[in-house]
């Protein structure tokens, strides 16, 4: 990290060119880099009112992120797996979409990369309205008939009304039309032959691409802990709910 001084003098373009994540933590005060990547730190951060020190922080802060372990999610109850999915659906949604949005539809590309840049306008925000769809999907009926389990389990339903709701969207059915959304960014990778560019590329496409790639593996981390971690505990729910269930009728 630079010192305080040479970090406010650093042009915006250099300080992105030395660790991408800059450019997010730069969209997150308001500031895309693109418009700027000849002006100092300090001129920017003047003209949109922001302190250099609270860019520092928050850079410091994004490096020290850490996500738990696969171990550490099983090991939890289905809540906690959900709330943590639920608080990285709403990351995602919030913070990489519309950056990743602002990159596409703000930049001036090189004459190179006109066409598929052209491309990419047409085709990202389809996918950014499927993802959401497909994420809104998934709360709507996944965490809720899990929510719903917990609370037949918790004796918070009548016995009819809990035969009703165990009747309904069986948790594989679910597991099943998720695994079509597996590989949502297959379109876009094709486009960008695999995320593949040139050392002399602008910088603008060089952080594009890394955010995409960058994108697609949280996406791939995230498709397997619901594949390898909530289906899997979902599916243990449902079979101990309906045990209880028919325990229940051959009592009454």
């Amino acid at each position: 990290m630079r010192k305080s001084d040479d970090f406010e003098k650093a042009l915006i373009g250099d300080l992105v060119s030395e660790n991408y994540v800059f450019a997010s933590v730069l969209h997150y005060f308001g500031i895309s880099f693109y418009q700027y990547s000849s002006h100092s730190l300090e001129v920017v951060c003047k003209k949109h009112k922001v302190h250099s020190s609270q860019l520092i922080t928050e850079l410091e802060s994004w490096a020290q992120r850490t996500e738990p372990t696969n171990e550490e999610l099983f090991l939890n109850p289905i809540e906690v797996l959900v709330a943590y999915l639920k608080k990285k659906h709403y990351y995602f949604v919030r913070q990489e979409l519309p950056f990743l949005s602002n990159i596409i539809s703000g930049i001036n590309p090189e004459p190179q990369f006109a066409s598929l840049m052209a491309d990419l306008r047409i085709m990202f925000p389809l996918f950014v309205e499927d993802f959401i769809h497909h994420i809104h999907e998934e709360e709507s009926r996944l965490f809720k008939r899990i929510e719903l389990l917990q609370d037949i389990e918790n004796n918070r339903f009548s016995l009819q009304d809990a035969m009703t709701i165990i009747e309904r969207d069986p948790i594989q059915l679910l597991a099943d039309q998720h695994e079509i959304h597996d590989d949502e960014m297959e379109g876009i990778r094709k486009l960008t032959m695999d995320y593949t560019l040139d050392q002399s590329a602008p910088l603008t496409m060089k952080v594009l691409y890394h955010e995409l790639q960058d994108f697609e593996k949280e996406l791939k981390i995230h498709a397997k802990i619901e594949d390898d971690l909530l289906f899997p505990k979902a599916v243990e729910l449902e079979r101990e709910v309906l045990r209880q269930i028919k325990k229940k009728i051959q009592r009454n």
